[in-house]
């Protein structure tokens, strides 16, 4: 009766939980899909032999500037284009450099001026094969600051363009990969399957730790996504700061991320467990630490992307589909771990006794299993695992910034519910049909509201089949 009492316990805590789960999740999709979110009128896909040139053009507080001209002139010669309804303008350019961005003031809406006149024109470097991107304020004249009087970033983001428009570099388009592109000789559907799928998974590389913390403790960790931003970050100081070879970085990021699993658990939630703090406060305590890296990640490394490896590499033609070798070692390595891991938890030991304590911690530790030492070592695991899947994901995605995890984190989550919370197979299944669902969504939706789509697949397996596709379905009393 002792068991069933502890068992009902634990699956109230755990229904309570999620339940609370439930309603960060609702809140932050909402801001994600309530956001308004437009493509410009003639999008550019970047390349090989394309870089792509984004201006937005704001009235902050009121919206976007339609009908802006605007003049970018360098190696290409010199482009006129209008912003369109979204205060947007996409130019595809064939040669890196510098190019010089210029605001015809006179189009500006009326009773507006450009928030710092003397950052126009303003010079945006650009590379083939990446976005970069400038964002323009215009204002009402007193809102105007004086002349001289820009505002600036702090040395670590990086140079920048002044309080009229900010070098974005690569901007949120960085996050579409080129895999994505349907470049010469491919088939657009086939490839944005292959981009989904290669997608999918990297993604279920850096959910499953999750899964596997929360199969284990119950625990739904929001700090998850910084672990993933710890493994890119560490993969870029690596190789741009250290000079180290990608594979050795990867090692390196890899063994940093099961370092940060290790302490976690021993510093923070180790002790917390022993003191018999719920699993909802624990929660939220991932919530403020999910912050604190955050702030941390911005005050380190700045706001601007952080790119592990110059350029992308050359895409190779496979019947109607394009995948660069990058991605292609990228995804080898994810299936390799992936396998490994699987293979772990069946037939070892350490995987038995994981399993055990999934199921029931305290059947688990009345047959002699260390329980405390087992969710030990998932916590190492399952950060290393989300910081290997943060560097193939950002090499995927051909950048990093301080908030490259916690973009993804509602995917991966989003992932471990629909495939079955507890669930590892579970995770690797919902991650390959988010993939999917991301890239395909943007043959109907604009390419910057393709995560939001993932997230209303989550709110309905809550609502329709709220244990996923593998978990369980549980019943209290």
């Amino acid at each position: 009766m002792r068991a069933v009492a502890c068992r009902d316990r634990s699956v109230a805590l755990r229904r309570g939980g999620a339940g609370l789960l439930l309603v960060l999740l609702t809140a932050l999709s909402t801001l994600v899909v309530g956001s308004p979110a437009h493509a410009a009128t003639t999008p550019c896909s970047p390349d090989d032999a394309t870089a792509c040139l984004n201006v937005t053009v704001t009235v902050p507080g009121t919206g976007p500037a339609a009908g802006v001209a605007l003049e970018v002139e360098g190696e290409d010669g010199t482009v006129t284009a209008t912003t369109d309804d979204a205060g947007k303008v996409s130019v595809a350019l064939t040669t890196a450099g510098d190019y010089t961005v210029t605001v015809d003031e006179s189009t500006l809406p009326a009773g507006t001026v450009l928030r710092d006149p003397d950052e126009n024109p303003a010079v945006v470097t650009v590379a083939l094969g990446r976005s970069a991107g400038r964002i323009v304020q215009v204002v009402p004249p007193g809102q105007a600051p004086p002349s001289g009087q820009t505002e600036t970033a702090s040395p670590s983001a990086g140079p920048t363009t002044g309080a009229a428009g900010t070098d974005l570099d690569a901007g949120a388009e960085a996050e579409a990969s080129a895999e994505a592109s349907a470049g010469p000789g491919t088939n657009r559907y086939a490839q944005l399957v292959l981009a989904g799928t290669v997608f999918g998974v990297l993604l279920a590389l850096a959910a499953l730790g999750a899964n596997l913390i929360y199969g284990t403790t119950g625990l739904s960790n929001f700090a998850h996504g910084e672990l993933v931003t710890l493994g890119g970050m560490t993969a870029f100081m690596a190789v741009q700061w250290w000079d180290l070879p990608l594979w050795l970085a990867i090692v390196v990021s890899t063994a940093a991320g099961g370092l940060a699993g290790w302490l976690l658990n021993r510093v923070v939630f180790g002790p917390l467990r022993r003191r018999g703090v719920g699993v909802t406060q624990q929660m939220i305590v991932t919530i403020g630490l999910s912050l604190a890296m955050l702030s941390g990640f911005l005050f380190f490394f700045g706001a601007r992307p952080a790119p592990i490896v110059s350029g992308i590499s050359q895409r190779m033609q496979i019947g109607p589909v394009q995948i660069s070798g990058q991605s292609l070692v990228s995804v080898g390595i994810a299936l390799v771990v992936l396998a490994v891991v699987a293979f772990a938890l069946a037939r070892t030991r350490l995987g038995r006794a994981t399993r055990a304590v999934s199921d029931n911690p305290a059947l688990a530790a009345a047959t002699g299993i260390k329980v405390e030492a087992v969710i030990s070592r998932v916590w190492i695991v399952s950060a290393a695992l989300a910081s290997l899947g943060g560097v193939l994901l950002a090499l995927y995605l051909n950048t990093t910034r301080f908030n490259f995890g916690s973009t993804l984190l509602l995917l991966m989550f989003a992932a471990i519910t629909l495939g079955g919370l507890g669930s590892p197979l579970g995770a690797v299944l919902g991650a390959l049909v988010i993939g999917l669902v991301v890239e395909l969504s943007t043959l109907v939706l604009p390419s910057d509201m393709r995560y939001a789509s993932a997230l209303v697949i989550l709110i309905l397996v809550l609502l329709l089949r709220p244990q996923g596709i593998l978990g369980r379905a549980e019943r209290i009393g």
